[in-house]
C-alpha cells in the first residue's frame, strides 16, 4: 500500500512545476531546500511521476529543443541536462529529437557570416570543434558535413 504524499510537500511540488517542467532531481532539490524530509519528498515526487506530471524524458526533450532553438550546441545541451540530474540515456534520446548539430551550426553561420567571431560564438555555445571548423571554413557553401 502506498503512503499518501504529504499535502504541503505535494502543494509545493505542484507550484514548482506549474510554470515550467522540472526534472525529478530539480524538484527533489527544491523540496529539500524548502525543508521537507526525505520521505515527504519521495512521496510527493512518486505521486507526480505516477500521474505523469513529472517526467524526466519529457523534461529533457523540451529543454533540449528549447536550448537548440536558442542556438546551443550538443555539449551545452548535454551539460544543462546533466546539471538538471537527467540520466545519460535520456540526454542522448533528447539530443536525438533536436535538429542535428551540424545543421544548427550551418544556420547560425548563414545568419552571422563565416569568420573567427562566428567560430568563437559557436564554440561558446557548445558546438564541437569539428562542427565549428566545418561550419566556418572559408570555401564552399556546404562548409558542414
Amino acid at each position: 500500500m502506498r503512503a499518501m504524499a504529504d499535502p504541503e510537500a505535494l502543494e509545493c511540488a505542484l507550484r514548482a512545476i506549474h510554470h515550467r517542467d522540472r526534472s525529478v532531481h530539480e524538484l527533489e532539490e527544491r523540496l529539500r531546500q524548502r525543508g521537507f524530509g526525505e520521505a515527504e519528498r519521495d512521496q510527493a515526487i512518486e505521486s507526480l511521476v505516477r500521474t505523469g506530471l513529472l517526467d524526466d524524458a519529457r523534461f529533457a526533450r523540451a529543454r533540449a529543443l528549447s536550448l537548440a532553438g536558442r542556438g546551443a550546441g550538443d555539449a551545452l545541451i548535454r551539460h544543462a541536462l546533466a546539471q538538471a540530474g537527467v540520466a545519460p540515456e535520456l540526454i542522448e534520446e533528447a539530443l536525438g529529437a533536436v535538429e542535428p548539430e551540424a545543421e544548427r551550426a550551418r544556420l547560425l553561420v548563414a545568419r552571422r557570416g563565416r569568420g573567427s567571431r562566428t567560430a568563437r560564438y559557436l564554440s561558446g555555445k557548445g558546438f564541437s570543434d569539428e562542427i565549428v571548423a566545418g561550419a566556418v571554413a572559408v570555401g564552399g557553401e556546404d562548409g558542414v558535413g
